[in-house]
């Protein structure tokens, strides 16, 4: 069984490079020896889901109790993905609920508003896609523009590729340098940025 849980929450509309950029990174971190399993769920049992450039995705199965929770933007200036996530509210309560249980909730892009709507953000320094900046700002969150955001259990990241940058500081985090290195040269990815929050 491995140390650390972690799923990435799909819904419709979602942006894909928001979750599966997340997910290749943590996933190969597993295969360089990170005590890792990842899993891509939904709220409920549902038929593929769609995100926001029509991809279609079959989920693993429904939300756990994860060590790690992170949460994909996607759709805060159209209908549906985040904004009609956040209206409905279910998301927000399922998000709160894993923190409240001790889960390290993450946020890529506006899946920051998700965050905020549960209420994790107050008074805590997070980063969002430029487009949500404004209305992250009118909230009781502080908005750094930075690519990683570290606050402890809750760790957030800006525009889409930054996700990847947000995964492979956990698994530096988490399992150290060398499995997240590892993981930086098999994907011939270019880490940009300093984490905030790091002392």
């Amino acid at each position: 069984m491995a140390d650390i849980a972690a799923e990435i929450v799909l819904f419709d509309g979602f942006d894909e490079l928001d979750a599966i950029g997340p997910y290749e990174v943590l996933r190969n971190g597993a295969q360089a020896g990170a005590s890792l399993e990842t899993r891509l769920v939904t709220l409920a049992e549902t038929d593929p889901v769609r995100a926001s450039h029509g991809l279609r995705l079959e989920p693993d199965g429904t939300l756990g109790e994860p060590d790690l929770l992170l949460v994909p933007g996607g759709g805060w200036t159209t209908e549906g993905g985040v904004r009609a996530a956040v209206e409905d509210g279910a998301l927000p309560e399922a998000v709160r609920e894993r923190y409240d249980d001790g889960a390290t909730i993450a946020s890529v892009c506006t899946g920051a508003m998700v965050l905020s709507a549960a209420g994790i953000l107050e008074g805590r320094p997070a980063a969002t896609h430029p487009v949500a900046v404004d209305d992250l700002a009118a909230t009781a969150a502080t908005v750094v523009d930075e690519r990683v955001v570290d606050d402890g259990d809750v760790v957030t990241a800006g525009g889409v590729t930054s996700g990847i940058d947000l995964a492979l500081w956990l698994l530096e985090r988490e399992f150290g340098g060398e499995i997240a290195e590892a993981v930086t040269a098999e994907m011939a990815h270019e880490r940009r940025g300093d984490v905030f929050g790091l002392e």
